[in-house]
């Protein structure tokens, strides 16, 4: 095969994480990942507040009292995979639309007007609709708009994410969804996302294509949340050791009600997703801890002080939601094939609901009376020019 020793080569030198070494990990886990453990042990109330207190105090040491605020932008809900868990599965017979660059641009000048100088880019995962070359031309069509923009699309080649840098965007976020491999299999049922060690790579090859703000995280209620977080926490220590000149962030967004009623084996309770957000702020320090509007209002403002450092808000999970865009378009998909939407269709069918609606206003007056500053920018280019 035409280069395979240059490919070689890259991999000798830092090869990438893959099922077997995740298994390895977790077999033999080192002392962070010890601790980690030991931090998500049972505990009683008393011992549940001091990992709290221990959390929000390691908080303010490595990041004061700042919240980055950002907000999604829905692409695109068609897609070719079939996951039991999403209201984007190709199996959903539900109001599907990719919208057009310009439409793109609305919905980013609209959450630019409300303060967002952070967006991140969603889209399901269809190579028809949501190619390289659409999304390369959407972040060259955002980049003099919106100072910092990421995406959460479906895995690339290294070369591919190259582009996507170069056009002007600089997070890429990729969710394993689960780490167990026996509940990957059976949930996703068709579709290239069946290949889960394709997908575990993803984010070194998003390093490699010259993303340095990398976002991962585990779906929660597709597997025992223990496990799951134990898994994420070795996959962290791999990227952490591997991609050093890389920020990373975790997220651990649990499952929402959506189209297909999916219903989660393993629900996480408040009380365990508490425990979970303190074990990583106190084994992993430095890492940034990302909370959704998949969350409530009153346990997002509980956990905004304890250890959460980028929050969303004011989101909508459907293309076109902030401002409309897109619904002459609207269809519906099933299984591939597309069918007329029915007369008076008003918007696409979102990926989950929210549950904290609030506005983005709402959202920063809330942190404010909080005592946390919220950040709507902590990125710009000119920041790598100013020092050329």
């Amino acid at each position: 095969m035409p280069g395979w020793h240059l490919r070689a080569r890259a991999l000798r030198y830092r090869p990438m994480f893959d099922p077997d070494q995740l298994a390895r990990s977790l077999a033999r886990p080192g002392p962070r990942l010890a601790a980690l453990g030991r931090l998500l042990r049972p505990v009683d109330d008393a011992g549940l507040r001091s990992l709290a207190a221990r959390a929000a105090a390691m908080t303010r040491r490595h990041f004061g009292k700042t919240m980055r605020l950002f907000a999604p932008v829905y692409l695109s809900n068609e897609c070719v995979n079939s996951c039991a868990y999403c209201g984007f599965s190709r199996e959903n017979a539900i109001l599907r639309v990719t919208l057009e660059i310009e439409e793109v641009a609305k919905e980013a000048g609209h959450l630019a007007a409300e303060g967002f100088r952070s967006l991140l880019l969603v889209a399901g995962e269809h190579p028809k609709f949501v190619s390289g070359d659409y999304l390369e031309r959407c972040v060259r069509r955002l980049a003099p708009m919106v100072p910092s923009l990421a995406v959460e699309v479906a895995p690339m080649e290294a070369p591919d994410y190259r582009r996507i840098v170069a056009a002007g965007c600089e997070g890429l976020v990729v969710y394993q969804e689960t780490y167990d491999p026996v509940a990957y299999a059976a949930l996703h049922l068709a579709g290239p996302k069946k290949d889960f060690a394709w997908r575990l790579a993803c984010p070194e090859r998003g390093y490699e294509g010259g993303f340095r703000r990398i976002g991962v995280g585990a779906l929660l209620g597709l597997a025992p949340w223990r496990q799951e977080a134990m898994a994420l926490g070795a996959h962290l220590e791999h990227l952490l050791r591997t991609c050093w000149r890389a920020h990373f962030t975790a997220s651990f967004p649990r499952l929402r009600p959506a189209a297909g009623a999916f219903e989660p084996d393993h629900p996480v309770s408040d009380r365990e997703f508490l425990q979970l957000v303190c074990a990583f702020r106190i084994a992993f320090p430095h890492i940034g801890l990302v909370l959704s509007t998949r969350e409530p209002p009153a346990l997002r403002d509980a956990l905004a002080p304890v250890g959460i450092t980028t929050m969303s808000a004011g989101s909508h999970t459907e293309p076109g939601g902030y401002t409309s865009q897109g619904t002459e378009n609207l269809h519906i998909t099933l299984r591939g094939r597309q069918l007329p939407a029915e007369e008076g269709a008003r918007s696409a069918d979102p990926q989950f609901a929210i549950s904290d609606s609030r506005t983005a206003s709402e959202v920063a007056a809330s942190l404010r009376r909080m005592g946390l500053e919220p950040v709507w920018k902590d990125w710009d280019a000119a920041i790598l020019g100013a020092g050329r």
